[in-house]
């Protein structure tokens, strides 16, 4: 039976309820350096189109990854290094301790990309799905019997290995055509979106610069710098509130 996809509303709203994010409200952000032109173009899915990817993606082996993606923000890299040991989903935490490489046609988990990991609080729809993909997995396993390959990972390729890269973009693009989505989208836009739709909903960028595992809020404030105008709005409707 078909699942229905959860609201776009619901997917972050315990992400904005975290207790990181209640005190990130409270304390403004240190003096930084005014945000930079930056060159590459990111491509943010909005809110009807992270529900129609979610919706194509619907029992899909790899759907519990796109939800992932969409709500923690996490790279491809640490996606493809993420282990079952870096989960506690009676908590409802994800803990990024690795990325994955790929030289030379070969894999390497090494230290993320800013040098030290970081501690996620995951939605409740991300921790949902995350316990069907484990019950799947397991049955994947005990299926492909000697052929499966253990090694502790949530998204493995089909026999328990490190997944490629390519493999994870390709499965993405035919994701996008079921969901009728601009084909330009990359794996890494879904990174972007999950930045953008929380700072749109008014969440503090030095939330969002933790969650996305950015060394300063400066790089966070110089790719986002297209959702400040509308903060402006938000904030502007906010101070008026407060002096009543």
């Amino acid at each position: 039976m078909a699942r229905s996809c959860p609201s776009i509303s619901a997917i972050f709203a315990s992400t904005a309820r975290s207790p990181a994010a209640r005190f990130l409200f409270a304390h403004s952000a240190a003096p930084v350096k005014p945000p930079q032109p930056r060159g590459e173009e990111i491509r943010p899915l909005n809110r009807e189109q992270v529900r129609a990817l979610l919706e194509a993606a619907s029992g899909d082996r790899l759907e519990a990854l796109y939800i992932l993606a969409v709500t923690a923000g996490l790279r491809r890299g640490e996606l493809q290094a993420l282990k079952w040991d870096d989960l506690d989903l009676e908590a409802g935490m994800l803990q990024v301790r690795r990325t994955c490489s790929e030289p030379k046609g070969g894999h390497i988990f090494e230290a993320p990309k800013s040098g030290k990991g970081r501690n996620i609080r995951l939605t409740q729809s991300a921790s949902a799905a995350l316990r069907r993909h484990r019950r799947s997995q397991l049955e994947e396993r005990m299926y492909k019997a000697d052929l499966w390959q253990e090694q502790g990972l949530v998204f493995p390729s089909t026999v328990g290995t490190p997944p490629w890269g390519g493999n994870l973009n390709r499965a993405f693009k035919a994701t996008l055509h079921r969901a009728g989505l601009p084909k330009g989208t990359r794996f890494h836009d879904l990174r972007h979106t999950c930045a953008t739709l929380l700072l749109k909903q008014g969440v503090n960028p030095k939330f969002v610069q933790d969650l996305l595992g950015h060394a300063d809020i400066s790089l966070t404030l110089n790719v986002y710098s297209h959702v400040l105008p509308d903060m402006g709005d938000a904030t502007a409707d906010a101070t008026e509130a407060a002096l009543g």
